[in-house]
């Protein structure tokens, strides 16, 4: 059996989206050949969301090793808050260690704590092992530059010019590349061309049916939505961005505009900040300017893990917005599907959650090119949202033979680790 060296800052019990892919392909590594260690920082220096029932989802057998961080309260003063600058000194001596007594065939960088990735090309040089990361995220990400001014623009720039070099020093020596987006690879392949023939593949988010099976085993309540308000309870679970705003905005304005009434329904957008306790409400401020606040309620915070899946079951139509960054794919959706319960979405025509829902017949997709023709998408918005309102009885429950259950993903993922090596050995 082969050994893989994982690199995660994130684990639970702290709950952070970058860290799913690791915790939920754990199980399955053995049955496909390659034996997990996982390394990560320990919870206590991880600013975070805590979710303890995260832990039973873990093999008690994996072995799991926690390094330290610098104190996030100390290097704040200094202007670095982020998780992966603070540990990595200390991951680099927990890895050089472990490293010396132990042989691995890889390393696995998944994560969007993206300045860990830069061990690997340190790792590469001192024991001769190969790496792989998973960019879940753009590192160096150029969309912002010249859209619009920056919120704090020496900030961004400190920030933007750090990712710039460490990913500059990182790509050229990667031997593998896993993304949620096509265009990903594109981008690093253009912007370094000695990586051209070096393996890549999108390999999106699955979902964990270990996951619904210990919501359904454990009755976990879902969270904030009242199931008994006699209304059609519309659902977003997770994150929103400054680049989702423009989508959300069309959809309410659709429902206005064609006169659809309102207080048939609430909608509720749930754990939509990446900041334990922001008072950023951007779709409950977007929804006072459009005079619906009262059908509209936002909670920032983020519900735990296994209570969102639960409240994902529990509401009566799921909506999902997408970016107008072509390049966003949002991996919650196969979550949304195992729920069983019908979905909304409006998604970039390129994005893989588009086939992922049509497929499973889980719902109903409104595709765009792009936003220049706002009205039209209304119309169209209008009318597909109401098909949906109408039958949302007649779509699947949560059975199917799925193809992006956490299973079906860890063997994809072992299948490239396989042709990574290789690949490798025929260099």
């Amino acid at each position: 059996m082969r050994r893989v060296l994982i690199i995660t800052p994130y684990f639970p019990p702290i709950n952070a989206p970058d860290m799913q892919r690791v915790r939920m392909s754990l199980p399955y590594f053995r049955q496909y050949g390659w034996e997990p260690t996982v390394m990560t920082v320990n919870e206590q220096y991880a600013n975070g969301f805590r979710d303890e029932l995260l832990l039973e989802t873990i093999p008690a057998d994996i072995e799991v090793i926690k390094v330290g961080a610098y104190p996030e309260h100390r290097t704040r003063k200094l202007g670095l808050g982020s998780l992966s600058l603070r540990s990595l000194p200390h991951f680099r001596k927990a890895g050089d260690e472990l490293l010396k007594r132990k042989k691995y065939d890889l390393v696995f960088f998944s994560t969007s704590m993206h300045h860990v990735m830069s061990l690997g090309r340190r790792w590469k040089k001192k024991f001769g092992v190969p790496f792989i990361v998973d960019i879940q995220d753009p590192w160096r990400n150029d969309f912002r530059i010249g859209k619009a001014k920056q919120v704090n623009a020496l900030k961004f720039w400190i920030a933007y010019s750090i990712n710039k070099y460490m990913e500059a020093y990182t790509m050229p020596a990667v031997d593998g590349i896993i993304t949620v987006s096509q265009s990903y690879i594109d981008v690093l392949k253009e912007r370094y061309p000695s990586i051209k023939n070096v393996p890549a593949k999108v390999i999106t988010f699955g979902a964990s049916t270990i996951d619904f099976d210990l919501v359904t085993r454990r009755q976990l309540a879902p969270a904030v939505v009242d199931t008994h308000n006699g209304k059609i309870n519309v659902l977003y679970m997770g994150a929103v961005t400054p680049f989702f705003i423009p989508l959300i905005r069309l959809f309410f304005e659709a429902l206005l505009e064609h006169k659809e009434p309102l207080d048939r329904y609430h909608f509720y957008f749930i754990g939509t900040s990446y900041v334990q306790h922001s008072r950023t409400t951007m779709v409950a401020d977007l929804a006072k300017e459009l005079g619906i606040g009262e059908y509209v309620t936002e909670v920032p915070d983020r519900a735990p893990y296994l209570n969102a899946l639960a409240t994902l079951r529990a509401a009566d139509i799921l909506f999902i917005p997408g970016s107008i960054d072509k390049g966003y794919n949002a991996s919650k959706v196969y979550n949304n599907i195992l729920s069983g319960t019908p979905i909304f979405s409006i998604f970039h025509e390129n994005s893989t959650v588009i086939p992922a829902i049509e497929q499973a017949g889980a719902g109903v997709v409104h595709s765009f090119e792009n936003i220049d023709d706002p009205a039209g998408m209304r119309k169209d918005i209008y009318k597909k949202w109401t098909a949906l309102v109408q039958n949302r009885d007649k779509y699947p429950t949560a059975a199917g033979d799925y193809n992006f259950t956490a299973e079906k993903k860890t063997a994809e993922i072992c299948a490239f680790f396989e042709d990574v090596l290789t690949t490798k050995k025929h260099i």
